[in-house]
């Protein structure tokens, strides 16, 4: 129910667009039919209480009991203070590199060694971005790390993987399964690009305009 409900949020607000015929063009020079814009929700009281909630529902379900958040830079942050403050607990941020300047930190904030730390992102697409703060929570931080809670997954093959191998559960509110399946009952796109889309994630360097730019 909940995974539905975020969906339609995600696409009330058009933070994930599916666009078939018009696809986006990615920072790495694939298209793709989907874009997502997660930090548009932070904007709206009220859709942002539905998913702070869910992710305070994540740690109760999930029998977690973290001693600090962690956010990703810099769309995981607000979340991630979010929760915190709701939660009482303590909260750092995690840059996407150590500052080049200054003691060189990735991690901003007071942690000490060996706290349990829940991270906290808005999308995961391959999952390099919250794995990159799992590393430096680990390393520089020198903390415990097993759990990612995102809003949002793409759920491709390598970002399990990626997931897998660094011995970190992922959990998230809604999923891209999820989301299409709101967006074919809503109208907003059709079976046929919805199966589009699907088709997509199976093999993104294959798909459509990008195998015909190899």
């Amino acid at each position: 129910m909940l995974a539905s409900q975020v969906a339609e949020i995600l696409l009330n607000r058009n933070a994930v667009k599916l666009n078939v015929k018009e696809p986006f063009t990615y920072t790495s020079g694939l298209k793709g039919p989907i874009y997502t814009d997660n930090r548009l929700l932070i904007s709206y009281p009220e859709d942002r209480g539905v998913i702070v909630d869910g992710f305070i529902k994540l740690i109760e379900d999930r029998g977690l009991n973290p001693e600090y958040l962690a956010g990703t830079a810099t769309a995981g942050i607000p979340w991630a203070a979010f929760v915190a403050e709701r939660t009482g607990l303590p909260m750092v941020y995690v840059r996407n590199k150590p500052k080049g300047h200054g003691a060189g930190k990735q991690i901003e904030g007071y942690l000490p060694e060996g706290k349990s730390v829940l991270i906290i992102e808005d999308l995961v697409t391959t999952g390099g971005s919250a794995l990159n703060s799992v590393n430096a929570i680990r390393n520089e931080g020198k903390g415990i790390v097993h759990d990612v809670f995102a809003i949002f997954t793409y759920g491709t093959e390598k970002s399990e993987n990626s997931f897998r191998e660094a011995s970190v559960a992922l959990s998230t509110l809604t999923n891209v399964k999820v989301l299409l399946d709101v967006a074919v009952k809503n109208g907003d796109v059709s079976e046929e690009d919805a199966v589009e889309v699907r088709t997509y994630f199976k093999d993104p360097t294959s798909w459509g305009p990008n195998k015909q730019q190899s």
